[in-house]
């Protein structure tokens, strides 16, 4: 944290203690007097899956971008999580991708993140947000929610009411309130009660469903390999995630979409895992020490909360991370589009004016704006998908396929297909020589 703040405001009050809510504190304290992070669960010194975060149980990463994000907010976090046990991974040099049945050539581009399980991840964001100084965890508080001025123009605080003792509802009053609360964000029942419009909201029905299972290795798939991702596609509408993560262990995250859902019993899980295009995979966890049980977590529908479409917003309140977008976890960007937008805050406020919710929220949804519409256009390139497949979402499914192929051969095709999936160039696929590359590849 920066020695001399630029005190935008007394107290921001940040509802959501996970990855959104210490990135937002990491975003804010050095320009507010005080930070206060309300959260239902105990998290502060946790290591482990928690309730109220059951998606914690299965592989969260950030993709590249985020990771560069996190650590501007958070410097040196990155040399922290690899001395604790976490490896390091380059996206399109140590990932063995499958978009079909071989895998893309490599190249190592720099396109690097650490491999954390997510409660790890939390861990050390909590850490370094707890030794920012100015920072009180209110832990065991259910968030009831807003108080405003009576004319509910500005938000003004958050309601809680303790979860131990069934106490009064009292209200922590703030300069500014953020809702990192996830997906479940109340925001949009509070603000119509308030007399604001019900925000717009859109998705697709992806149903989605995705098991987790941890092992200790008896052989070694990897190689010089980090991980290895079967992406799926409308042959094989199923996937996996086989990552090595944090205290030497193993992680697999196995999916299918439309309801295709892998099974929760050992035996079940890893028939369902043979059946994926990386027969390494089954052939290494056949033989491997399972240290967990598979669990199934689903995921019915994308979501996007419209708030920058909303002709007004009451002052003081701010929505970030899932609770304005939950894309597809299949690409992994969630956590990263709440890196982007933490940083693109606290650029705001060191300027020493507080944020206008308007203005914040429209710049969200630029910052959202070109990964939603990829993700959602690729959603549809299975058939059963339900959704409107225009012609400008025809072709991209048509350019799309021609790069999964060119890449099979052209490792410089790999690398701009990640400068683009990871956020950090999303239009990388665009640029002159990368599509001069892929329309000369054999299809």
């Amino acid at each position: 944290m920066s020695g001399k703040r630029s005190q935008t405001g007394d107290r921001v009050v940040i509802l959501g203690g996970s990855v959104t809510g210490m990135f937002a504190a990491g975003a804010l304290a050095e320009s507010y007097r005080e930070v206060i992070v309300v959260d239902r669960d105990q998290i502060v010194g946790v290591r482990e899956a928690r309730r109220g975060a059951p998606q914690a149980r299965h592989i969260n990463g950030l993709l590249v971008q985020g990771a560069r994000n996190m650590e501007e907010l958070f410097p040196d976090i990155t040399a922290e999580m690899i001395a604790a046990g976490c490896p390091m991974t380059d996206l399109s040099g140590t990932v063995r991708w499958y978009f079909g049945d071989k895998p893309l050539r490599q190249i190592r581009a720099g396109l690097t993140n650490v491999g954390s399980t997510r409660p790890v991840l939390e861990y050390h964001l909590r850490e370094r947000v707890k030794a920012l100084g100015n920072v009180t965890f209110m832990e065991g508080y259910d968030i009831t929610g807003l108080a405003t001025t009576p004319d509910r123009s500005r938000v003004t605080g958050a309601r809680v009411q303790s979860r131990d003792d069934g106490g009064e509802e009292v209200v922590v009053e703030a300069d500014l309130v953020i809702d990192a609360t996830g997906r479940g964000s109340r925001t949009p029942v509070w603000l119509e009660a308030l007399g604001y419009p019900r925000v717009e909201e859109e998705g697709t029905k992806v149903g989605v469903g995705y098991a987790t299972r941890q092992y200790r290795m008896r052989s070694d798939p990897f190689g010089s390999d980090h991980s290895i991702i079967c992406v799926a596609n409308p042959a094989l509408p199923r996937g996996a995630i086989f990552t090595k993560t944090d205290g030497g262990k193993v992680e697999l995250t196995t999916y299918g979409i439309l309801g295709d859902h892998p099974p929760t019993d050992p035996e079940g899980f890893t028939l369902f895992v043979k059946s994926l295009v990386a027969p390494e995979i089954y052939e290494s966890i056949v033989e491997a020490e399972p240290l967990t049980d598979p669990v199934l977590f689903r995921f019915p529908t994308t979501l996007r909360r419209r708030y920058e479409r909303m002709a007004r917003l009451p002052e003081g309140l701010l929505v970030m991370g899932d609770a304005v977008c939950t894309p597809s976890p299949v690409f992994a960007q969630a956590q990263s589009l709440a890196a982007i937008e933490a940083l693109a805050l606290r650029d705001q406020v060191r300027s020493g004016v507080p944020p206008q919710p308007r203005e914040f929220m429209a710049q969200v949804g630029r910052i959202i704006d070109p990964a939603w519409e990829m993700t959602e256009a690729m959603n549809l390139v299975h058939p059963r998908m339900e959704g409107r497949r225009t012609r400008k979402v025809r072709f991209l499914h048509w350019y799309m396929k021609r790069v999964q192929q060119a890449a099979l051969t052209d490792p410089k095709v790999t690398e701009a297909l990640m400068r683009s999936a990871g956020l950090v160039d999303q239009d990388a696929l665009l640029r002159p020589g990368v599509i001069w590359r892929v329309l000369r590849s054999r299809p």
